[in-house]
C-alpha cells in the first residue's frame, strides 16, 4: 500500500539534573562542591533520504523519542548527553503540528535536515555556584524537561506538471510515451493507485518532471473515491495537463467532465484553478467520420476564450503528442522558476509558555492569592530561585506574562500573599 501520510507522537530527551555532592579527600580541607552538569538530552531530527519515496516506516510504529541526558555526577563529572534521534522521509514530505495543521517545516528543494524538537538542557551542578559568600551551595538546577508533540507528515510529490482528469481517460498511457515512467496500464477505474511521476525530455529544450494524479471524480475533495487522498501531490505543480476522453468510449460528456475536475481542484485548494492549464482532448484516434471536428469545436469554444489551450491528441498512436508538450515546455518557461514551498507556521519554542494556561483565584479563608497551571509548573521547575539571576527571571516573568496585571485587577494590596504551588512570597510594588 501506498503510504503518503502519517500521523506520529515525537519526544525529544529530557536534561539530565545537576548533581549535589562535595569533594572529601584525605589530606584536602575544604574541598568545595564538585557536582557535575547533566546531559543535554537527545534532539529529534527529519533528514530527506533521496533512496525512499513513501512514508511506509512510519505505517506500523508511531512513537519516536530520544534518548535522556544522565544526571551530573561526583568530582565534576558530566552526564552523558541523550543519544539523538534521526526520522528519515522522503524529499518533499511536509510535517505538521497534529492539533492546529500549521506547517513547523518543508523538507524539500535542498532543505534536507531539520531540528523539529531540541532536547532539554542539562541542569547545573552544584560546581557552578560557588562564590565567595555562598562556598557550601546545597542545590543544582534540574534539567530541563522534553519537548514532545504530535505531528502529521504529509507528502506532497514534486513535479512541475500535473496530469489529472477523470479515470480511464489514458493518463496511465500518456504518461508511458511521453517519459520513462512504467505504470500499470488496463481497461477498469483505478488502475492507478499512487501517484506515478515521470520525466519528460524533450529534444532541443529542457525536460521537465510530470506527475499523474489518479481517482479524481465528482466529490473527491469530499473523498469520494480515492481524489482526497493524492489532491495534496498537485500542490507543487506549476502547470495542469488536464486530460479528458474527447471521444464519449464511456458515455461521458467531454465538457461536463473538465468543469467537473476544475470544480473539484477550486473546492480543495482555490490556489490550483488559478494556475495555467492545458486540455488533452485524448483518443481521438476512435472518432468516426466529421465527430472529431465537431467536439474538439465545442472544446475550443468553450475553453479557449478563457486562455486554456485544446490539444486533440491520441496517448496511443502519438498524434498531438509532440506539439502538446513543446506548448507545456513553453508554459513553464514563462513561470517564475520559483518552487513551492510551504512557509513555516508554528514554532515550538513560541508555544512553551505562551500557549500553557494558568488561573488567579483568591482564597478568602486563607487570605491569599493562589496563582495555578501548566505555564506556572513549567517556570518554576526550570528556575532555580536560590540564584540572583534565576530570581531576576522570576520577577521579569511575573510582569511579562501578565501575572501582576491580573492580580492588581484583583485587587491585590502590598503584604498580600501569592502562593504558587509550594512557593509563596508577599506583594510589593
Amino acid at each position: 500500500m501506498f503510504a503518503d501520510s502519517a500521523k506520529i507522537y515525537i519526544r525529544s530527551g529530557k536534561g539530565g539534573d545537576g548533581h549535589v555532592s562535595f569533594r572529601r579527600e584525605l589530606y584536602v580541607a575544604a574541598g568545595g562542591p564538585d557536582g557535575g552538569d547533566g546531559g543535554r538530552g537527545g534532539d529529534v531530527i527529519f533528514q530527506v533520504d533521496k533512496g525512499i519515496n513513501t512514508l511506509n516506516d512510519f505505517r506500523h510504529r508511531r512513537k519516536f523519542c530520544a534518548g535522556d541526558g544522565e544526571q551530573g555526577g561526583r568530582r565534576r563529572c558530566h552526564g552523558a548527553d541523550g543519544e539523538n534521534i534521526i526520522l528519515k522521509v522522503p524529499e518533499g514530505t511536509v510535517i505538521k503540528e497534529a492539533s492546529t495543521g500549521k506547517v513547523i517545516v518543508d523538507m524539500s528543494f535542498g532543505h534536507e535536515r531539520e531540528i523539529v524538537l531540541k532536547g532539554g538542557r542539562g541542569g547545573k551542578g552544584n560546581m557552578n555556584y560557588a562564590t565567595p559568600t555562598m562556598q557550601v551551595p546545597k542545590y543544582a538546577q534540574p534539567g530541563k524537561p522534553a519537548r514532545e508533540l504530535e505531528v502529521i507528515l504529509e507528502l506532497k510529490t514534486i513535479a512541475d506538471v500535473g496530469l489529472v482528469g477523470f479515470p480511464n481517460v489514458g493518463k496511465s498511457t500518456f504518461l508511458s510515451r511521453v517519459s520513462n515512467a512504467k505504470p500499470k496500464i488496463a481497461n477498469y477505474h483505478f488502475t492507478t493507485l499512487q501517484p506515478i511521476l515521470g520525466v519528460v525530455d524533450l529534444e532541443g529544450a529542457d525536460g521537465f518532471v510530470i506527475a499523474d494524479i489518479p481517482g479524481l471524480i465528482e466529490g473527491a475533495a469530499d473523498g469520494i473515491g480515492l481524489g482526497d487522498e493524492f489532491l495534496k501531490h498537485i500542490e507543487r505543480t506549476k502547470v495542469f495537463i488536464h486530460m479528458v476522453d474527447a471521444a464519449s468510449t464511456e458515455g461521458r460528456d467531454p465538457l461536463n467532465d473538465i468543469n467537473v475536475i476544475n470544480n473539484e481542484l477550486a473546492r480543495y485548494n482555490d490556489e490550483l484553478i488559478k494556475r495555467p492549464q492545458v486540455i488533452a482532448a485524448n483518443k481521438c484516434d476512435v472518432f468516426y467520420g466529421t465527430e472529431e471536428d465537431t467536439v474538439i469545436s465545442l472544446l475550443k469554444e468553450e475553453f479557449e476564450p478563457k486562455g486554456i489551450k485544446v490539444f486533440p491528441i491520441s496517448a496511443v498512436s502519438g498524434k498531438g503528442v509532440k506539439e502538446l508538450l513543446y506548448y507545456v515546455k513553453s508554459l513553464l518557461d514563462e513561470m517564475p522558476d520559483e518552487p513551492t514551498v510551504f512557509e513555516k507556521e508554528f514554532s515550538f519554542d513560541e508555544m512553551e509558555f505562551e500557549d500553557e494556561p494558568y488561573t488567579v483565584t483568591y482564597d478568602e479563608k486563607n487570605k491569599v492569592y493562589n496563582v495555578e497551571g501548566p505555564r506556572i509548573e513549567k517556570m518554576l521547575g526550570y528556575t532555580n530561585l536560590d540564584s540572583e539571576k534565576g530570581f531576576q527571571f522570576f520577577q521579569k516573568f511575573l510582569k511579562t506574562s501578565g501575572i501582576l496585571d491580573d492580580l492588581e485587577a484583583m485587587g491585590i494590596e502590598e503584604g498580600d500573599t501569592v502562593a504558587m504551588y509550594d512557593l509563596q512570597f508577599d506583594y510589593y510594588k
